[in-house]
């Protein structure tokens, strides 16, 4: 990690890794918990495979939904690691995000579940700088804690 350029998250889930990979490979699993409550998130194409599609779309109430995310996979290792990008849209085409990023979610195996890592690649300080102003922290978290609850409620069912 390069603290001038990149933005992480780590948390310990106690859910199995194959939970928590669902959760973020099935796209009914995706929409309970990708965008921060009470925002609701629409998954348009989950696509998980190199090159494969990766666009949402969210709304406030339920009734309109406008874009979200419109990115595509670079990696994809099953059950361990997903790389997504912004840099290229869903149809490989250079991407004008207001966030331009590359984020790799890394899953392996922990005596309490699942150990998760985030980590956010951006370009320069100044593209670092704005995610973290627009709130990596909040947004990465909140939905983290909402993949949390979820896989760990299931656990518990």
């Amino acid at each position: 990690m390069n603290p001038d350029l990149d933005l992480s998250l780590h948390r310990v889930i106690r859910a199995p890794r194959a939970s928590v990979w669902n959760a973020w490979t099935d796209p009914g699993s995706l929409a309970r918990w990708w965008l921060p409550a009470p925002a609701r998130c629409r998954v348009d194409r989950l696509e998980v495979r190199p090159a494969g599609a990766f666009v949402t779309s969210m709304s406030e109430d339920g009734s309109e939904y406008v874009p979200h995310l419109d990115a595509c996979f670079l990696v994809v290792e099953e059950s361990e690691r997903l790389v997504f990008t912004t840099a290229l849209d869903s149809g490989w085409r250079p991407a004008t995000s207001e966030i331009v990023m590359t984020a790799e979610i890394t899953l392996s195996d922990h005596p309490d579940g699942t150990e998760y890592q985030v980590l956010v690649r951006h370009g320069d300080p100044a593209a670092r700088a704005r995610h973290e102003e627009l709130g990596f922290e909040h947004g990465w978290g909140t939905v983290t804690d909402q993949l949390t609850a979820l896989v760990e409620s299931a656990v518990r069912a």
